[in-house]
């Protein structure tokens, strides 16, 4: 089991993909989006996005995003952010943040508590900021 297996198993609850808007896209995420739906672009943003203002975020349908269906119909395809999410430095602000985060997520591992978490997780970030694996927008 890897590190971060043992903070976080994503259940594909729904939890993180609710709300009136979702996260924005970058160029790098549009294009996976597109690839993996097998569409051209047009034809995605017409009925898959909202743009606002040049912010690119994927629709909502009945306060959801519009790719979940029991869990996320784009998996594969989906934005850095979703795939960050919840192992997200935003969880290590303090302790209050960590419990309203594991409150909504049912997929972190909250038992370990803050220090713990927050100390596991830290490693995991720093490791991936020296493989040059954090994400940029």
């Amino acid at each position: 089991m890897s590190e971060e297996e043992e903070l976080f198993h994503c259940r594909q609850c729904g939890h993180c993909c609710q709300g009136e808007t979702t996260v924005s896209l970058n160029a790098e995420d549009l294009d996976r989006l597109v690839a993996f739906l097998r569409l051209p672009l047009e034809e995605v943003e017409a009925r898959y996005l909202r743009i606002t203002d040049g912010v690119v975020q994927m629709k909502t349908v009945d306060g959801h995003c519009i790719f979940y269906n029991e869990g996320c119909t784009i998996h594969p395809g989906k934005p850095w952010r979703c795939g960050q999410w919840p192992l997200h430095p935003s969880i290590l602000a303090d302790a209050a943040n960590f419990q309203a985060i594991s409150d909504s997520c049912p997929g972190i591992k909250g038992e370990l508590g803050y220090e713990e978490f927050r100390v596991r997780l830290g490693r995991i970030l720093a490791s991936q900021d020296r493989q040059g694996q954090g994400r940029k927008e």
